[in-house]
């Protein structure tokens, strides 16, 4: 087996891993996902596809393109794990916010008495001090350099 094509699976695996463990922690831990998190899947998905692809296509496009979706992917982690640490202010969608301007019927909305809150500025898990969102941006580098490094070897 060609280098490049350890590479790209090896790289795959890692997107394909983080996703299977962002749904485990949701179904199984029920841990449920802020938007952050739920943005941070959607590279991981795109780079098992692009994998796939690549797999099957000579040519460092793909493999760039790859690069390029755990890079994504890690630029949101990190703009996550800002949030969680109180750096920046997140999203007014999923971070902590004032009420003031609703009213009295927008309060009482059936929609908004029934929907889960799931606030992107606090930590659902960690690990060595690591959020999730914190873990996804390491490994998601480590991915990036492994696409890279397989758009450099031959096929």
């Amino acid at each position: 087996m060609a280098q490049r094509t350890r590479l790209i699976i090896l790289a795959l695996a890692g997107s394909l891993a983080l996703l299977a463990g962002a749904f485990a922690f949701q179904y199984i831990g029920g841990l449920a996902p802020c938007h952050l998190c739920l943005l941070q899947r959607w590279p991981h998905a795109a780079a098992v596809a692009i994998g796939l692809l690549a797999l099957a296509v000579p040519g460092r496009l793909l493999p760039l393109a790859g690069a390029a979706a755990a890079l994504t992917t890690a630029g949101i982690g990190l703009y996550h794990t800002g949030v969680e640490r109180l750096w920046w202010a997140g999203p007014t969608s999923c971070s902590a916010g004032s009420i003031a301007g609703l009213d009295v019927k927008d309060l009482l909305d059936p929609t908004i008495v029934v929907a889960p809150v799931v606030r992107c500025d606090e930590v659902a898990w960690q690990m060595l001090g690591l959020s999730m969102a914190s873990w996804n941006v390491v490994v998601s580098l480590g991915l990036m350099q492994i696409w890279l490094l397989a758009a450099r070897s031959r096929r």
